[in-house]
C-alpha cells in the first residue's frame, strides 16, 4: 500500500538539512524501487525548504513508521511535524515529474 508521508521541518533548520541531506538521500536510496516520489515542500520562493513529501510503498502502516523512526531527518529532530497517510494514486501524473533519463 502506498503511504504518503508529509513532513514539516522546525523553523531555522535549514542548515541541519543540509548537513544531513546526503545520508538522508542514501536512506532513500534504498528504497527507491518502492518510491511513487518525493522531494521538499518549499516556501513560495522555490528555494527555501519547508519539509518533505514522500510516497513510498509499504506492506503495512507499521511498517510504513518502523521507516519513518529510522530515517536520517527523523533521527536528527529536523522535523516539527510527521503524519502518514494512506494513499491512492488514481490520477496520470503529467506536470512537475523530471523528464525519464
Amino acid at each position: 500500500m502506498l503511504f504518503a508521508f508529509i513532513l514539516i521541518d522546525k523553523p531555522d533548520h535549514g542548515d541541519m538539512r543540509q548537513r544531513v541531506r546526503p545520508v538522508h538521500k542514501d536512506y532513500l536510496a534504498a528504497v527507491a524501487d518502492r518510491m511513487a516520489f518525493a522531494g521538499p515542500f518549499t516556501h513560495d520562493d522555490g528555494k527555501t525548504m519547508l519539509g518533505s513529501l514522500l510516497v513510498i510503498d509499504f506492506p503495512s502502516r507499521d511498517a510504513a513508521h518502523a521507516w519513518l523512526a529510522e530515517e536520517p531527518f527523523t533521527k536528527a529532530g529536523l522535523y516539527a511535524s510527521t503524519t502518514i497517510h494512506a494513499f491512492l494514486n488514481l490520477w496520470p501524473q503529467k506536470a512537475g515529474f523530471p523528464p525519464a533519463a
